[in-house]
Parts: structure tokens; sequence; C-alpha cells
């Protein structure tokens, strides 16, 4: 009996031994909760004291109910936790990584009041205290704060994790923020109001507490990492706005207050505001990176340094303003159309810049509105007023009025005007065609002059050179006239009283001499004229020539005659006039060969055949004469 006592002992002890955990579990309670658990309690059933169900509407019991258990059980050692009316879930810690977040989803709580999307935040110990959590009033759905890096015992039964990715924002970019609960945004609004304390949205419930509104927020997010709550604010990132270098950016502000004019009565197209204010702000920024919300402002960019702007076809800036802008066609007085290129050069001062935006909205705007219409139409008028050819030739002065005309309408669009530049003039192919002929011609006129003034030059030249070939029988001549004039001299002096005889006799003759010299001195300039008419351009020298040898000759034989003419006169007084003039008859008859006594003499006296005789005599002659001649040719003809 001992040894089977025994035996069963030794059978007890080493099943204690072996399921001892079991037999604690049922007969004493025992739960033992490892170091990296937490135990999760389901009550099953309430014996005593507290009451047997929940609430209607609630899922965790905070006051002993049947259900699931907001307290959980910490790692350790538990007794009294009867198999039979408690289960236990041993879960894991909820582990929450670098660069993440945990965003908490209750499923018990109090009801989120109408017109929230998110529970407000209640001391729970980054909700490891469930109790509290619904003790201190949390309400069931998603929560506005949430748990960061780290490890949470967390009671599932009542709160769901989901883990998202904490917020960058990259370098040079901003983040535009979008708030999904809070109060409407005020009427006339776009955006809610600007608020402070939340520290970039990372606190939510304090955003919410001083009065955030839903929907686009005014302020942005800059470079960095941020923990949010993407269930209750949306960030997109967009880069940061430019001003370039040469530029001031005038900013349209969308939101704000509505502020007071700042340009006074003069300016009367738009409100220029102050910073902050809604409308056109009065200070532009200058070059730099800018944190701007795109959806609540406006930066326009307005270059400062000179504009140049093509009204051509085949050329554009870079900065694109006259991408639009084409060469101007126009209508000249004539009715001939033609196309002109023209560069204008403008410039916006920074301070005026604000003016030119709150007037036209932007740069494009200004130069299809004010800047295009402007000179197209200046250019156009001032055609129809001019042909073409008065176009062309006039193009500076025209260039100098245009220059004036847009910088007098450019002043009123507090535009300043630097230059007005036409370029190329194309006229209509046909009118270039007779201006280039025109061209040709005169250009053909000029070198004909040239050539005639050469021409001119070389004729002085062979004129000169005439007229010094001309010397030697100037002077011979002239010499010839001395010794001429000596010689008659000298005959004077001889026969001094034979030439006074002489002179009164033969005076008629001089005097016809002189007439046929002078005859023969105007035939011969007249010949010259003629003949330097003719050849005007190529012997001029050769006429001037021929009329200085004619006067020359003239003064010889004029001066001839005289001397003949008193030679005459001296012999009429020595010889007398009758037989001067015999003697001069003789003379002449001698010179001539004149024949005074005929080869055949017929006379009457001799008897009746004396006349027949003389006839067949003379008759007889000329056969004779005519046989001989043509003897002479017989013997003057070559033989064949």
């Amino acid at each position: 009996m001992n040894e089977i006592t025994s035996y069963w002992w030794i059978i007890l002890i080493l099943f204690a031994i072996v399921f001892y955990k079991f037999i604690l579990r049922v007969f004493f309670g025992m739960v033992i909760v490892p170091e990296d658990r937490i135990g999760l309690v389901t009550k099953k059933f309430v014996l005593f004291g507290a009451d047997k169900s929940l609430p209607d509407g609630r899922i965790i019991a905070t006051k002993g109910e049947a259900g699931y258990q907001a307290q959980t059980l910490a790692p350790g050692l538990y007794w009294g936790m009867w198999i039979w009316q408690y289960s236990i879930d041993m879960t894991g810690f909820t582990l929450i990584p670098e660069g993440k977040i945990g965003l908490v989803l209750s499923k018990d709580g109090k009801e989120i009041p109408t017109g929230r999307i998110l529970a407000r935040k209640v001391e729970s110990d980054n909700f490891q205290d469930a109790t509290a959590f619904l003790n201190n009033g949390g309400q069931k759905g998603r929560q506005t704060a949430f748990i960061t890096t780290g490890s949470y015992r967390i009671n599932t039964f009542l709160f769901e994790i989901v883990i998202a990715d904490q917020i960058k924002i990259y370098e040079n970019m901003i983040g535009i923020v979008t708030a999904l609960d809070g109060e409407p945004i005020p009427q006339g609004q776009i955006a809610g109001k600007f608020v402070e304390g939340h520290n970039n949205f990372q606190d939510f419930d304090k955003f919410l507490e001083h009065g955030g509104n839903r929907g686009l927020q005014p302020q942005v997010m800059l470079a960095g990492s941020y923990y949010i709550n993407t269930w209750g604010i949306l960030i997109e990132q967009n880069p940061m706005t430019d001003v370039p270098i040469g530029y001031v950016g005038v900013v349209i502000s969308y939101i704000g207050e509505d502020g007071q004019d700042v340009t006074g009565d003069t300016f009367k197209h738009g409100n220029i505001v102050s910073k902050g204010q809604r409308g056109v702000w009065m200070e532009p920024f200058g070059p730099g990176k800018y944190a701007l919300n795109k959806y609540t402002t406006k930066l326009e960019p307005v270059p400062t340094t000179n504009l140049v702007l093509n009204w051509a076809n085949a050329r554009s800036e870079s900065h694109d303003l006259d991408k639009n802008l084409s060469t101007i066609t126009v209508r000249s007085k004539d009715g001939f159309p033609f196309n002109l290129d023209v560069a204008q050069i403008i410039h916006v001062p920074a301070a005026e810049a604000p003016k030119v935006i709150a007037r036209f909205g932007s740069m494009n705007n200004l130069v299809s509105q004010v800047l295009e219409p402007t000179i197209g139409n200046y250019f156009r008028n001032s055609a129809q007023d001019s042909d073409v050819i008065s176009f062309l030739t006039t193009r500076k002065e025209r260039q100098e009025s245009a220059k004036n005309h847009i910088k007098l309408v450019l002043d009123e669009y507090n535009v300043n005007a630097v230059d007005t530049l036409i370029g190329d003039i194309v006229p209509p192919d046909s009118l270039m065609k007779t201006l280039t002929d025109r061209k040709l011609a005169e250009e053909e006129q000029k070198t004909y002059q040239i050539q005639k003034m050469a021409q001119e030059q070389r004729q002085g030249m062979e004129k000169e050179t005439a007229i010094a070939d001309m010397q030697k029988e100037i002077v011979r001549a002239s010499q010839s006239v001395e010794i001429a004039q000596r010689t008659a001299d000298a005959t004077v002096k001889k026969a001094e009283g034979d030439a006074t005889s002489l002179k009164l006799n033969v005076n008629a003759e001089a005097e016809a001499t002189k007439m046929r010299a002078n005859a023969e001195a105007e035939a011969t300039k007249a010949r010259a004229g003629a003949q330097a008419e003719a050849t005007k351009l190529n012997a001029s020298a050769e006429a001037e020539r021929i009329s200085k040898t004619g006067l020359a000759e003239a003064e010889k034989i004029m001066a001839i005659g005289k001397s003949t003419a008193e030679a005459y006169q001296l012999q009429v007084s020595a010889m007398g006039g009758d037989n001067f003039t015999r003697y001069k008859v003789t003379e002449e008859i001698g010179k001539g060969n004149i024949k005074v006594i005929p080869d055949v003499l017929i006379s009457g006296s001799g008897g009746y055949d004396g006349s027949i005789s003389g006839l067949l005599g003379l008759k007889l002659m000329e056969m004779m004469d005519t046989k001989d001649t043509k003897d002479l040719k017989d013997v003057k003809k070559p033989k064949s």
C-alpha cells in the first residue's frame, strides 16, 4: 500500500513538474506575459460586483464589464486570471520605424461632432492607456494625434495603427498645405486665415484650437522633415518662385483684407495695396527665390533691363514677348503695299512695375494691347502720307518721328520708350525693279558725266598741246611779217615816189585783194567752225589752230597787198598811168601764153575763093590734128 501511494506521489510530482503552467493557470489563474509582449484581456462573464454588460455602442470595457478590456497586461506575472473567465491574447509591441509615424484609428469612444472628420487629442500616454483615453472623452475614428518613432504598448482591441511616411520637403521646394478639417473658410476668401502656434501643422490640435480653417492655407512649409498627420493635412510640393536677375516680381495676392489703394487719385487702373493685403502689392520683389503659394498669390515677372521687341517674321528675342509679333505690312499713298521690320526698345522702371501689372495684368498684355496696335498703326498711317520712294529716302526722319510719338504714348502707361528702329524695308518686286533700273541709269549718267569731264580735260590738253605746237608757226609767221614789213619799208624808202603814184592807181586792186583775203579768212574761219562743230569733242584744238593760222595768213596777205599797192603806186608815179597800164597788160599776156596773132588768117581781099580757101585750110589742120592724136594714142598703147 505504501509502495502504491509512493508511486502515485511520484507520478503526481512528475505531472506537476511537467504541467505546472497548466496547473497554475487552471487552479490559480496564473498568467505570465513575456517581456516583448502585452496581454490583451477578454472577460467572458461577470459573476458579481460590476455591470454585467457594456453600455450600448461601446466595445471596450473600462469598469470590469464583460468583453474586451481596456486594461492590458504589461510584461510580468499575474494571478487570478481564471481560464474559464478570462481569455488572454499575447501580442507584440507596436513598433514605429525610423522616418515613419503611426496614425491612430480608434474603434471606440465618443462620436465625432458633426462637421468634423478627425477626433481631438486626449491625454492617454500616447494611446497606451486605453482606459484614460475613454475616460477622458476620447472619440472614435481617425485621431488628430499620432505616435512617432518608438515602441508602444497599444491595445489593438481599441486602436488600429497605420504606418505612414514622414513628410520630407526637398531643397528649393515648398509645401503648399490643404487642411482637411477645421472651421469653414470665411465667405469671400479662397484660403483660410493665418494661424500660428501649430509648429508647421505638426500639432494639428493646436491648429484647430486656434480656429484654423479647412481648405487651402496661406502658410507654406519650407524644406525639411515633418511629422504630419496626412489624415488631416495634405502637402503639395512645388518649386520656389524664382525672380531672375534683371527682373522684379510684382505680387498679386488673392487673399487678405481689402486694403487702401496707395497710388492716390492719379492712378485709376486698379488697386495697389500694401504687402499682405488683397490686390497688387506696392513693393515688388527683387531678384531671388521666394516661398509663395501659387494658389493664393501670383508673381508676375517684369523685366527692368532694356527690352527689345521685334516686329519681324524671322527674329524673336529669348523673352518670347515678341513671339506673336510679325513684319508690318503698310500701304503707301500711291497704292503700293510693302513690308518693314521694326524694333522697339522699352524700359519698365522697377518702381513703376506694379502699376504696369495693375493696368494690364502681365507684360504679354502690355505688348498685345498697347505696343502692337500703337506701333503698327503709326507706321500704317505714316506710310499713307507718302509714296514708297519718299518713305525710303526719308527713313531717318520717320524713325525719329516714330520714336517721339511712341515715347509720348508709352509715358501714359508708365513705360519708358528708349528707341524706335526701322529695320529692313521691302518694297514690291515690280517697284524694286523700277528703282533698280533708275539707279543704274543714274549711275550710268554719272559715268557719262565723268567720261565727258575726262574728254573735256583731254581736249583742253590737246588744245594746249596744239597751241604749243602752233607757237613755232606763229613765231615764224610773225618773223615773216616783220621781214616783209622791213622789206616793204625798204622798198618804200627806195621807191617812195613810185609807190605814191602806184598806190593811187592800184587802190582798187589793193582793196579787192584785201576783200579776197578777208573772204578767204572768213571762209577758212567758217570751215574751221563747221569742222569744230562736227568734231567738237575731239578737234577743238585743231579749230583754234586753223583760226589762228587764218588770222596770221590774212595779216600776211594784207601786208603783202599793202606792200604791192605801195610798189604799184610808185611805178605809176615813175612811168605814168598809160605806160604802166600797157606794161601790165603786156605782162599778163605773156604770163598767160595768150596768142595775139592767129594761126590762120582769113582775109576778104584776093578774090572770090579767098574765104573758101581759108576754111578748107582750117578743116585740113583739124584733120591733121585728129590723126596725130590717134597715132600718138596707138604708140602709147601697150602690146598685148
